[in-house]
């Protein structure tokens, strides 16, 4: 078995989840593309509301169908000793992740792809003018979100409450990246959400530049990286 196999385990263990797939594919696409037609058609500035509307729901796109879909996948196959079973295999450890990680930041881009076409066609909003530069901060940001969505299972109790754990993080990468719309926050803590590496994603489709969201993103990268060696859980906890 190699690594290329964990990524086709988790891909086909992904989609025979009925549940799954609604959370992590109907839903974010439903507001990817819902949210910026609606706006397209109740305001007064049409295309450019939609437009504002769909660059923050990447930060929903991100939250859900990269972090949270690991996170629940992984605590999932955590508590049902598939990732224990794995270990017993050839594979290494990085090697298990890699696929799992890789597995799902493929499929965060691909409903990012998806969704840009879709609101492209429904809502007026633009393709990207720097195509380059858009598919390298999504792939990116699709694959450290779903880096610290595996690191973040360490902090999930049991695999039923994976859902309620990572919600928090939605919400919070909606607010910060404007997909709510437009919700007063106190001073002091604009800066702090600017440095979310959803927010990160989401300035740099906006304004174009890389620099400083890709320097956001491996600070967030080398965060989970360490997460990852020092706390996550290969087998339920004994009670």
């Amino acid at each position: 078995m190699s690594m290329a196999a964990t990524y086709r385990l988790g891909t086909r263990l992904f989609w025979r989840d009925k549940s799954m797939v609604f959370a992590s594919v109907i839903t974010p696409v439903g507001l990817a593309v819902g949210m910026p037609a609606l706006m397209r058609n109740v305001t007064s500035d049409g295309a450019a509301a939609a437009t504002h509307i769909f660059q923050g729901t990447l930060a929903l796109l991100l939250a859900i169908t990269a972090f949270m879909n690991v996170a629940v996948a992984l605590a999932g196959r955590r508590d049902q000793l598939i990732l224990k079973r794995l270990r017993a295999t050839r594979l290494t450890d990085a090697q298990i992740l890699t696929g799992q990680i890789a597995g799902t930041a493929t499929q965060a881009v691909a409903m990012i792809v998806l969704c840009t076409l879709a609101v492209h066609l429904v809502a007026d909003v633009p393709l990207p003018a720097n195509p380059l530069a858009f598919a390298t901060v999504t792939i990116a940001g699709s694959a450290v979100l779903s880096l610290l969505g595996a690191a973040y299972t360490a902090a999930i109790p049991r695999a039923e409450l994976a859902a309620a754990f990572t919600t928090p993080v939605f919400l919070v990468a909606g607010v910060s990246a404007g997909a709510m719309g437009s919700i007063p926050l106190p001073s002091w803590l604009r800066p702090v959400l600017d440095l979310l590496p959803t927010t990160a994603v989401v300035d740099a489709v906006r304004t174009g530049d890389l620099v400083v969201p890709l320097l956001v993103l491996a600070g967030w990268t080398l965060a989970g990286l360490a997460a990852i060696r020092l706390w996550f859980r290969w087998e339920p906890r004994r009670s």
